[in-house]
């Protein structure tokens, strides 16, 4: 019943989005989504990751079987689509056979399976279509904040940065004298941030084909929940980024094109009209949000994994300001988003207590008070970075803490198996 009911939320909001994107004269998850089982999807690496995540329910015969049909109708989709002189360099030229997979598994569910396997197999099938749908929904969101919000506070996010040391403007200079080899790296993990959930969340899902059942919480569910709430930020505190707002990529909308070199000037920030197309997606950074879950998550998997975690939140981090798409004060949001908001599902899995309610309070006043701090007192933390700075840091510290603490008392402590005294034998 908890699954129909949040597939049956989850329908509802995306036709809800599909209604709004159409009021704007934009196609919607759901257009977008149908288009791509024909039309060269937008991503093909994602529709892979997704029928991953799918498989996690079947069996190893089935998966080969899974993969290969895939693959098969990749190559007939590629050579229909070059025997009718399609344009290949549009999209991705594979994906499409994955999608067919995940549709395939749903009907199989539907007409072949009953009982346990039946719902087994489409909470796989969901799951996969959940990724799909949460990249979809994320994209219309961003349009749609480009189309009601007309005025940026970039200003104020960036006076208040100054408490921090204009991080963005440093890192872009970094990455800058990097070369083109470091760009491309960065960028390639900045794309590819739902590939490392998959990852991280096939390990936490692998002995589901075995057990028959899902464990009670898992990456993807804190992936939805931030993209779900996130956006609903952007629309409170909409902000384009330093590299539009500062930078040549705004065009004449910048204020001036200062960024990477020259930080911006301590003086009273203003609304700032900005276009109709750039994505007001920077307050919070949902994409250092991800990374710290990835990271969150990988925890408690092998050597290999957690250094992978590690590796993918410092990179993600580095790219976000590196390409001037986020502040440092975007970053220090986002941290804190996420730690609220695993704290409120991890509570959830196991029973709402006095720790997990004080955490996720804790965290919640944390996140308001960064915002209302970035928009009300940004000149008084420009100029006064040696108090406003630490206690930046100090406030996210206090969450990382306050997590930390609490999720230690709630992990299950492994009791020593007692052993025997040597007994004297008999001579």
């Amino acid at each position: 019943m908890l699954w129909a009911a949040a597939g049956a939320v989850t329908l509802g909001f995306l036709v809800a989005l599909e209604f709004a994107a159409r009021h704007y004269g934009l196609a919607g998850p759901i257009t977008n989504q149908a288009r791509e089982v024909i039309l060269p999807p937008k991503s093909g690496f994602l529709l892979y990751a997704s029928m991953a995540l799918m498989m996690v329910v079947l069996t190893w015969r089935q998966r080969i079987i899974a993969t290969c049909t895939a693959i098969g109708i990749d190559a007939v989709v590629l050579l229909v689509r070059w025997a009718a002189g399609a344009d290949l360099s549009e999209g991705h030229p594979f994906g499409n056979g994955a999608l067919w997979v995940l549709i395939g598994c749903a009907v199989i569910a539907v007409t072949r399976r009953t009982g346990p396997e039946r719902v087994l197999l489409l909470k796989g099938v969901g799951l996969g279509l959940l990724l799909v749908a949460g990249r979809k929904t994320g994209d219309t969101w961003l349009v749609i904040t480009s189309k009601t919000r007309p005025t940026v506070l970039d200003q104020y996010v960036a006076t208040a940065d100054h408490a921090l040391g204009d991080p963005s403007w440093l890192v872009g200079r970094l990455v800058r004298a990097t070369g083109p080899i470091g760009a491309h790296a960065l960028d390639y993990v900045y794309a590819q941030l739902a590939v490392a959930a998959v990852v991280v969340t096939m390990y936490q899902l692998r002995n589901v084909a075995a057990e028959r059942r899902f464990p009670p919480h898992h990456l993807v569910r804190t992936f939805l929940v931030i993209g779900l709430l996130g956006p609903a930020v952007y629309l409170v505190f909409p902000v384009v980024g330093p590299v539009f707002a500062y930078g040549a990529d705004g065009g004449h909308w910048a204020v001036a094109d200062l960024w990477p070199d020259t930080a911006t000037p301590i003086t009273g920030p203003h609304h700032m009209p900005f276009d109709g197309i750039t994505p007001r997606n920077c307050m919070p950074s949902l994409h250092t949000a991800w990374a710290t879950a990835i990271f969150l998550h990988s925890r408690r998997g092998p050597r290999a994994l957690r250094w992978a975690g590690t590796f993918w939140l410092v990179a993600t981090l580095t790219a976000t300001l590196g390409f001037g798409y986020h502040y440092g004060a975007d970053l220090i949001a986002g941290v804190v988003f996420t730690l609220t908001i695993e704290a409120g599902l991890r509570s959830l899995e196991r029973g709402w207590d006095r720790e997990g309610t004080r955490l996720v309070v804790h965290g919640t006043a944390v996140f308001a008070a960064l915002l209302v701090s970035y928009r009300c007192l940004p000149v008084e933390m420009a100029r006064y970075p040696w108090l406003s700075g630490p206690l930046l840091v100090l406030a996210m510290a206090s969450v990382i803490h306050a997590y930390v603490r609490t999720t230690r008392l709630w992990d299950p402590v492994a009791v020593p198996v007692p052993q025997r005294e040597p007994q004297p034998e008999p001579v």
